[in-house]
């Protein structure tokens, strides 16, 4: 079973505290409410940093990219992470079932429109986007992998290089549309257009029947060679289209739409060129499976990329000297670097896989991100998981103590995470106040 992924930072420290509270914060814990307790109860709370945690990055599993929110065109070479692109196979349909294009009717142009939404790297470095036409057919309702890719004609139908211009409107006539990519399919040659044009009449009379004739379009990414950037956009916007311009034997200024539309087909393709352009140490780790080195740096990148995998491998000796109970269990991670361009996601996800790739949230998650964590803290740089019931559930026999995936994207959501991060830090250890039962 494959598993759905997406998140990013830099750390120069990897603590992991457990944290004993009782009513109020103070600066010394032990002394708040002695008072109420029987003065031998003090006795029984401990501390120790004997739960060591292993904690080093690996490669991801493909990520589910299809009917996601949001799509992702571009390229970007990171200087740690090296070279990501992402390419786009869409699926268009008949604005309006059964048009009649009149008599004779003669191709001026056709456009492709993309409409722009976030972008993560270097908004001035130039993009590269070619367009073919997708020869197999693919489905709604079939999940669709950052891996997965589609044959097409091989007739390439545009060429275009151009500078995001991501709050520049354009003008459309006389008319102002929200900024957008805008470019020619007739680049080279009527092809695309005639056909639409020339279609058989069966062929256009339904949306079924025309995605079965024309399957769509695969938009790819030319890989930067340095800088560059991953460009978000929503494919079901009204701005998601290719508009057929063409006049007929009576009239001269004529145009038909085909549009994304939120139950198109669609899905996004993610190369990261098996990360030949990353730094050294990097592909040690990741590629070689030097877990050694997760001791100095760790790596985090969404789009189907790395996470961090966490055990902690003498968690059941807390329990050796009887039955404990762990007051508070909070994982703070700290982003060491200070880069706005390439920033850290602003969540991650903590989660537990089986080996049948059976994804798990920690019980803590079940009260909310307020308590759990996940959340970037850009106060302190740092972001904070409270791991205390799931601890203590390993403890009482209720949970294995399984492996634990840090990762950029939340399997639940259909959401794609563009960021990365790289985490440097002391070898984690797993300092615990706990109370022991009678």
């Amino acid at each position: 079973m494959k598993s759905n992924f997406f998140r990013i930072l830099n750390i120069p420290v990897f603590l992991v505290i457990l944290i004993f509270f009782i009513f109020s914060c103070k600066k010394d814990p032990y002394q708040v409410g002695m008072n109420l307790l029987p003065a031998t109860d003090t006795l029984n709370l401990k501390t120790t940093d004997t739960a060591f945690i292993m904690a080093y990055s690996v490669l991801q599993d493909s990520v589910r990219t299809d009917e996601t929110t949001l799509s992702i065109l571009g390229s970007l070479m990171d200087p740690i992470f090296g070279s990501t692109t992402a390419g786009f196979y869409m699926q268009y349909n008949l604005s309006a079932e059964a048009p009649v294009f009149g008599t004779n009717p003669k191709l001026d142009s056709v456009v492709l429109s993309i409409p722009y939404g976030s972008i993560y790297g270097d908004t001035t470095a130039r993009q590269h986007l070619k367009v073919y036409e997708i020869s197999k057919d693919f489905y709604y309702d079939t999940s669709y992998y950052s891996t997965h890719s589609l044959p097409n004609y091989g007739l390439l139908l545009a060429d275009y290089s151009f500078i995001p211009r991501r709050y520049d409107s354009l003008t459309i006539g006389t008319l102002k549309q929200a900024p957008c990519i805008r470019f020619r399919l007739d680049q080279y040659s009527n092809y695309f257009g005639n056909k639409i044009l020339d279609a058989p009449v069966a062929s256009i009379s339904t949306n079924p029947n025309f995605i079965l004739f024309m399957k769509g379009l695969y938009i790819e990414s030319v890989p930067a060679v340095y800088g560059g950037a991953l460009m978000s956009f929503d494919p079901t916007s009204v701005l998601s289209e290719v508009i057929l311009y063409y006049h007929n034997s009576t009239d001269t200024s004529l145009q038909f739409v085909l549009a994304g539309y939120s139950t198109s087909a669609r899905f996004n393709h993610f190369d990261h060129n098996n990360y030949i352009n990353a730094t050294s140490q990097f592909r040690q780790q990741v590629i070689q499976h030097d877990s050694t080195l997760g001791k100095k740096n760790l790596y985090i990148q969404g789009l189907g990329g790395v996470r961090v995998k966490l055990h902690f491998p003498f968690l059941k000796s807390f329990g050796k000297s009887g039955k404990i109970a762990i007051n508070s269990a909070v994982l703070t991670i700290k982003n060491s670097q200070t880069d706005t361009t390439l920033a850290p996601p602003v969540t991650l996800t903590l989660v537990t896989v089986d080996s049948l790739g059976n994804i798990a949230f920690l019980p803590d998650e079940s009260e909310g991100v307020g308590y759990a964590g996940g959340s970037y803290q850009y106060n302190t740089r740092t972001y904070f998981f409270r791991i205390t019931r799931y601890m203590q559930q390993v403890l009482d026999g209720k949970l294995k103590n399984a492996y634990m995936y840090l990762e950029a994207n939340d399997p639940t959501a259909a959401v794609l995470v563009t960021n990365r991060v790289m985490m440097t830090g002391t070898k984690p250890q797993l300092p615990v106040i706990s109370t022991r039962l009678h």
